[in-house]
């Protein structure tokens, strides 16, 4: 079993790794050697290819701070969720939540 570490990227490296990876495969380099080079697999690119396609470093940052904050607010919507259901069992009466 390989003992390598995994490492996470951040959008702004991972759309450069992509800016290369489509330089080196214009420059008439295999895929696999692309791959190689970039220290990721097939999969992860292909991943990558498809969130992070056509943007640019900036962008792509504010796309992951959009889904953070989206995480967050789910989050807090289901604690809210849970404190309302526990006080309507404490109380035996059903909260209107429109």
């Amino acid at each position: 079993m390989s003992t390598r570490r995994r490492r996470r990227h951040t959008p702004e490296q991972i759309v450069r790794k992509l800016r290369d990876a489509d330089a080196m495969l214009n420059a008439g380099k295999d895929e696999a050697a692309v791959l190689q080079a970039l220290e990721v697999s097939e999969a992860t690119y292909l991943r990558w290819r498809k969130q992070y396609g056509g943007m640019k470093a900036d962008e792509a940052r504010r796309l992951k701070e959009l889904e953070d904050e989206n995480k967050r607010l789910k989050e807090l919507v289901a604690e809210q969720t849970l404190a309302n259901h526990d006080l309507e069992a404490l109380t035996g009466k059903v909260i209107d939540y429109r």
